[in-house]
């Protein structure tokens, strides 16, 4: 039996994060008012208020994209993970990323609920980045794209095959930052940032 005694401090480092990620992801379209607010129903996680989708097809996609990020994660391939909004021609209007560092040396005990009390504020401090973020066009869609530090080897093709390229655009300038919540500790280091187009990106 896999249970949580033989994992690696990489794995139970990353099945704590990609059931953060779960719940953040949410927040962020729940935030961004993709949806009525009748699609999502309030529950607790971490003991904060949190939203999860009531609609099954929107829950299972937030669930199944991060939780395919879950054997790269322990295994330090994936740099970032982005929440991206895109208005008319495929243009992102607005992307929030979580950036990753999982500690690939760490060797200790995963102390749990101390990753989780960090990881509880990045949910305290989303709500009120509303003001920093911008309004949506209203045909707008979104997608979770993961940012791979290298190509997954062909031992785990088989979870590799969920993700596929994205034809997305992208910007011609460096985005605008905003830093929105950051957290480092010896096992995992996490920064949460909005990207938004510079100002002098073009327009078409």
């Amino acid at each position: 039996m896999d249970g949580k005694e033989n994992r690696t401090p990489q794995a139970e480092i990353a099945r704590i994060l990609v059931d953060f990620l779960e719940v953040a992801v949410t927040s962020v379209v729940f935030l961004k008012g993709v949806y009525p607010n009748g699609a999502f129903e309030r529950r607790r996680y971490m003991n904060v208020v949190v939203h999860r989708a009531k609609h099954p097809q929107l829950n299972e996609y937030i669930h199944s994209a991060v939780y395919g990020l879950l054997p790269f994660i322990s295994k330090g391939l994936v740099d970032r993970v982005a929440v991206i909004f895109f208005g008319d021609g495929d243009v992102a209007v607005e992307r929030f990323v979580f950036k990753i560092n999982v500690n690939d040396s760490y060797s200790s005990k995963v102390e749990q609920s101390q990753l989780e009390f960090s990881l509880r504020s990045f949910l305290i401090k989303l709500p009120v980045s509303e003001p920093l973020t911008k309004v949506l066009p209203r045909n707008c869609r979104w997608e979770i794209t993961g940012y791979f530090r290298c190509l997954p080897e062909g031992s785990t093709s088989k979870d590799a095959d969920m993700w596929v390229p994205t034809d997305a655009k992208h910007w011609q300038q460096p985005p605008q930052i905003t830093p929105i919540k950051s957290m480092s500790s010896e096992p995992l280091g996490l920064q949460l940032y909005l990207e938004q187009p510079s100002l002098s990106e073009p327009k078409n």
